[in-house]
């Protein structure tokens, strides 16, 4: 577990695009805790931002691309593995055209920008997913399949096979991935494509920036009016790539990933899969994510105690903007012993108590608020569902709609099994303790 980080300072870098040909420009910016990472379209009017999440992204041969809506941004995996690898969470990065700049077809320019503006750790926790279980991804020759671990960290084990290469079309390499190792024997990979499927690459819409100098175009004997960086630079580069995609997942990947002869496609499903996995985890309550609080946490929080406390565990906090936590209901709740004798029901206004509870946690994190308590002032657009019976695992969820100085509104939902319980508009005055 370790706390987010930002850059110190702006740094600009400037280059043509390899698939569009533009030259285009790239600002770098810091950004504040649990922002993640946000690039901004600043040619266009109204600066549209695209998150750099699983949802933005586009279906894009031989690159990785994201898009809100008509608005997109290309090639941005190399960048993207930079910030992951050097554990850049939360950034602004804005850029004049369509396409990240390709610069020499590596990852090395990006991470030496990051380094020289620095980094600066943040009060709030990365997210952190340590593999449970396999999760594979095949078509045809190629497969990607993630494995747990016994100890933390990320290994990926790479295979690349292309026998129309003469000798060297044959590559594997594994790496413990770590800034140092990243910095060192990845990032310098460049980025190829075959001599033979170039002119058609480029006739695609492909490649439009793309030269000698920034790409690898291999020939039978080995790069055209270029030399490798590495001998099995090829292998490297793929690993560089997947890196890039890994960063989709918004968590520290724990795991073994083995890749043979995949590219861009297969990377992006199994970060789809992990994804799924992560989530599935976490609602069920099994894995609690870096950003959640114990027990013993909460009520260093809020001021309830047993009887009437009604959060057992907080398993996400999302800044200041959202919460999702748990309510185990046991027969030994003293409730239930007349709620009724013989039908055990648990009161709607405890529903409501456990989501109020848990907009405290979430409004009373922020560091202004601390020694204060969160009153609840007025409920509104209640609504119960479901009766909540013993034996059921309430998933308590709030986010923030405002939040100021002395109050602030929070929407709450409760669910057992995916089933709405209870859902209230809650207003609260923040009071002094």
């Amino acid at each position: 577990m370790r706390n987010q980080s930002t850059i110190k300072n702006p740094v600009t870098l400037k280059g043509i695009g390899l698939h569009s040909g533009d030259e285009i420009t790239l600002s770098l910016q810091p950004a504040d805790a649990d922002s993640g990472v946000v690039f901004v379209r600043t040619d266009l009017s109204g600066a549209p931002q695209i998150p750099l999440v699983r949802d933005s992204v586009t279906k894009k041969k031989r690159q990785t691309a994201i898009a809100a809506g008509p608005v997109e941004v290309q090639t941005v995996e190399h960048l993207s593995a930079g910030l992951y690898a050097l554990g850049i969470d939360n950034i602004r990065v804005e850029v004049d055209g369509s396409e990240i700049p390709g610069m020499d077809g590596s990852g090395l320019p990006f991470v030496d920008a990051l380094r020289e503006a620095g980094r600066v750790e943040q009060k709030a926790p990365r997210k952190r997913f340590f593999l449970d279980k396999i999760i594979a991804v095949k078509s045809g020759d190629a497969s990607i399949v993630a494995y747990p671990v016994e100890e933390p960290g990320l290994r990926i084990s790479y295979t690349l096979h292309h026998p129309e290469l003469n000798g060297y079309g044959s590559q594997c390499v594994t790496f413990d991935l770590s800034e140092e190792r990243f910095v060192s024997d990845i990032a310098p990979a460049r980025t190829f494509c075959l001599e033979s499927e170039a002119d058609a690459l480029k006739s695609a819409g492909f490649g439009q920036g793309a030269n000698t100098r920034n790409t690898l175009v291999l020939g039978a004997d080995g790069p055209i009016d270029n030399t490798f960086r590495f001998p099995d630079e090829l292998a490297r580069h793929k690993v560089l790539d997947l890196i890039g995609d890994l960063s989709l997942l918004g968590a520290d990947l724990d795991a073994h990933i083995v890749a043979n002869r995949t590219g861009h496609t297969a990377n992006r499903q199994l970060v789809q899969d992990l994804g799924s996995r992560l989530i599935e985890l976490e609602n069920r309550g099994v894995v609690q994510a870096d950003t959640g609080l114990d027990v013993r946490e909460i009520l260093k929080i809020i001021p309830h105690r047993y009887p009437f406390l009604f959060v057992d565990r907080v398993i996400e906090l999302v800044g200041y903007h959202r919460a999702v936590g748990l309510k185990n209901c046991s027969i030994n709740e003293p409730y239930f012993q007349g709620h009724w004798p013989g039908q055990p029901i648990m009161p709607g206004v405890l529903q409501v108590e456990a989501l109020a509870q848990l907009s405290g946690v979430l409004l009373l994190r922020r560091l202004q608020n601390t020694g204060k308590v969160a009153v609840l002032l007025a409920i509104d657009k209640i609504k119960f569902r479901r009766p909540v019976v013993p034996g059921d695992q309430i998933r308590l969820e709030c986010e923030t709609l405002s939040l100021k100085r002395r109050s602030g509104k929070v929407l709450g939902r409760a669910t057992v099994n995916d089933e709405l319980t209870c859902q209230a508009l809650m207003k609260f005055m923040l009071m002094d303790a």
